[in-house]
Formats: C-alpha cells, structure tokens, sequence
C-alpha cells in the first residue's frame, strides 16, 4: 500500500495523497514522486541531471536542464512539502495516454545561496506554496512529465 510516508523522503516530504487510488492512478502518483523528487534532488545536489531525461519529455528535459545552467553558481537547501489532492487520468485510449496530478508544493523552507555563501532566496518567486497541475503522459511504456502550470500562490496548504 502507498503512503504519504512511504513516498517521502529527507528532503521531500509527501504530507497527503489521495484516499482509494485506483491502480492506475497509483502508477501515475508514484511517477509523478519519482520525477518531483529527482529534479529536486539535482537542485539540492547540484547532480545528477542526465538521471531525469527519461522522466521528462524531451522538451520538459531541455527546459530543466536550462533552468539549472542558468543557477550553476547557486547552491539549494532545504526541505520541499508536497500535498497531492488529485490525480486525474484521461484519454487513457489515445495513443498517448495522459494524466493531471494536482498538487500544493510547498517551497517556503527551501533556501538558495549564492556562489560567496549568501542566501538569495527569493520570497516572491521561490520560497511559497504553489498549486499546480502536472500533467503525465505515458510514453514507451512509462509515465513521464509532459508539462505543467502553476494555478496559484501562497493560497494552498500542505
């Protein structure tokens, strides 16, 4: 059985998921976690880039990898609180099935440090709580991220 707890990690906790997941929607979730926690850890790590390209499409993968060239003299710490509230599958017969996962991403105790050591974390653009969607799509027999949008800020909860 899945859990909060089971998915979460030091860095990465899982606060809540929802109850009576079908299998399929399982998958996606944990999917989803592998992916979320896997681009978080390259930014807390500052490795391990190249073991997130088969998590992402390829234009999802080129957007993060020139999202993390941009910060290479930054460092990231801290902790990332994610809620799931939903997981959505549709088209399930299309050629590439998809689905939304629907989440509150909490950023406010994740800090970034500049190359001297100074914090430059940014309250406005970096350390708030994020409703999102996410969208999954199943390629080459793998839920992988196809994209994604921010809904709103700061009026979530973890």
């Amino acid at each position: 059985m899945v859990t909060a707890e089971s998915l979460s990690t030091d860095r990465y906790q899982v606060t809540s998921i929802p109850e009576d997941l079908d299998e399929l929607q399982t998958e996606v979730l944990k999917a989803f976690i592998n992916y979320d926690q896997a681009t978080w850890d390259v930014w807390f790590t500052g490795a391990g880039i190249e073991d997130t390209e088969s998590l992402l499409t390829p234009e999802e993968y080129e957007n993060f990898v020139n999202n993390f060239n941009a910060a290479q003299d930054e460092t990231t710490d801290g902790m990332v609180r994610v809620a799931v509230f939903s997981v959505s599958i549709s088209s399930i017969y299309a050629s590439e099935p998809k689905a939304e996962v629907l989440i509150c991403d909490d950023q406010s105790r994740v800090v970034s440090y500049d190359s001297a050591g100074n914090d430059i974390s940014d309250p406005k653009t970096q350390q708030g709580r994020y409703k999102k969607a996410i969208t999954m799509i199943y390629r080459d027999g793998a839920w992988i991220k196809s994209g994604g949008e921010a809904l709103s800020a700061n009026e979530c909860v973890v």
